[in-house]
């Protein structure tokens, strides 16, 4: 536990150094920031740091590994729709705790000054993400190549993206892009390697890997039918 600790506490230094240094160098040559906003910034940096050296502990010693179970028990249960409602469970209450997605609802709020509500943002974005994870575990459990889901769900995507409202594009391929953040990443990986780890003849790199990339592209044809409907 302590050794798990340290190595994810020097992690986090390594990532979290160089934005401290560069805002403290801009600091004191350029941008000259008022003295309490500069403190502002090392306290909230220190309390950011231990907040992540916190998250990604406890993502090691219990995210990931409950993940894999879950995943790998799925199949005893002899039930193809158990594993695609607890997929789409999984997918939907991850993102709606992902810091990015909440962020970015946030901001979609904030600048739309309420046209954009950012709660309908975040909800949509969930189901989105859960629905295509359920989609990709499907797929693990039986067996086709994932090149076909991917290349008819982009084709979705371009096509939408002809239709939907101009404000609402940008806001949807954000919207993928920030849902494979902290959180969700490690929860729909270590549940599709635990569901592939237990199915004969499956490769953990080929089927565990993929689902991410899938879980994308859910949220960006989520927010998009959302703008026509809304038009």
């Amino acid at each position: 536990m302590w050794q798990l600790f340290k190595e994810r506490f020097l992690e986090v230094i390594k990532a979290v150094a160089p934005l401290v240094a560069a805002v403290c160098v801009l600091q004191f040559t350029l941008v000259k920031a008022p003295a309490s906003l500069f403190l502002q910034f090392l306290i909230g940096s220190v309390m950011a740091l231990g907040g992540l050296i916190l998250f990604f502990t406890g993502i090691d010693i219990g995210i990931l590994p409950m993940g894999r179970f879950i995943g790998a028990e799925l199949p005893r249960k002899g039930s193809v729709l158990l594993i695609i409602a607890t997929a789409f469970l999984l997918g939907f209450a991850t993102t709606v705790a992902e810091p990015d997605v909440l962020v970015l609802s946030r901001q979609a709020d904030l600048i739309s000054q309420g046209v954009i509500q950012g709660r309908v943002v975040l909800y949509v974005t969930a189901v989105g993400v859960g629905f295509f994870v359920a989609i990709g575990m499907l797929r693990i459990v039986l067996g086709f190549p994932m090149v076909y889901l991917l290349a008819a769900a982009y084709s979705v995507v371009i096509v939408l993206s002809f239709f939907a409202p101009t404000e609402f594009i940008p806001l949807a391929y954000d919207s993928g892009s920030v849902t494979t953040g902290a959180l969700t990443t490690p929860v729909m990986i270590s549940l599709a390697v635990g569901l592939s780890s237990v199915l004969a003849g499956r490769s953990t790199v080929s089927d565990g890997f993929g689902l991410l990339g899938l879980a994308s592209i859910g949220p960006i044809i989520a927010i998009m039918l959302l703008g026509i409907l809304l038009r």
